[in-house]
């Protein structure tokens, strides 16, 4: 299966990892006449569940997009209207921007591939943390394991790609602190093994719309 993937990078505009909400804020309103895809909001309010096709993210500091099959086609209508950010009540005028716009090949050739979480991953909902936080550590382990297979596997399910394979996954994963719509949740950096296929700049978990759980390979 051929997946469309495009990521628009701001090189010259800096913000902080925690801005990436805003981004999606911004943008799913200026051009919320354009497609639910860009707020996951349809018109008559109801909510997009679906695994989200524009995902903001800031990445290493720099502001970044990135959209995935009918979410590539839409930044790359948009990518030209582009001509400010706000951010914070504050205007800034966008003087560079680049696009890259690709098609990868969804596979299932059973290789192991290394990924790191460039983003904190928000991998547990509020069921799962409340038996995570009274797990051994080996059971913790074992559950974000199986946690993180389902991510993989909505992650296909919402581009429209079935596996043939039983995805696994090895972690080395941190717990950290994170802010989340102004609570305190449990979040985690790391790595992992897997022999799943993974675009890179693509999110797993919760929250990927708001730039959390972006994996590169390395």
């Amino acid at each position: 299966m051929q997946l469309h993937q495009t990521i628009v990078r701001f090189p010259e505009i800096s913000l902080q990892t925690r801005d990436a909400h805003k981004l999606r804020g911004y943008f799913g309103n200026i051009f919320k006449e354009h497609s639910p895809l860009l707020h996951n909001h349809y018109g008559d309010g109801r909510n997009r569940y679906a695994y989200p096709l524009v995902q903001y993210k800031v990445l290493h500091s720099i502001p970044v997009l990135t959209g995935l099959a009918a979410g590539a086609q839409l930044l790359i209508d948009l990518f030209l209207k582009i001509k400010n950010l706000e951010i914070d009540g504050k205007l800034i005028e966008v003087t560079s921007k680049n696009i890259e716009s690709k098609i990868l090949e969804m596979h299932d050739n059973g290789h192991l591939s290394e990924y790191r979480f460039d983003t904190l991953w928000m991998g547990l909902n509020e069921v799962n943390f409340r038996k995570y936080i009274d797990l051994h550590p080996e059971e913790k382990d074992r559950l974000l394991a199986s946690t993180l297979i389902g991510n993989i596997l909505s992650f296909y399910k919402g581009i429209g790609f079935w596996t043939k394979q039983d995805i696994m996954v090895k972690h080395k994963l941190t717990e950290k602190n994170t802010l989340f719509k102004n609570r305190k949740m449990i979040a985690f950096a790391g790595s992992f093994i897997s022999n799943a296929f993974l675009p890179d700049h693509v999110g797993l978990g919760k929250a990927v719309s708001r730039g959390f759980g972006s994996v590169l390979k390395v």
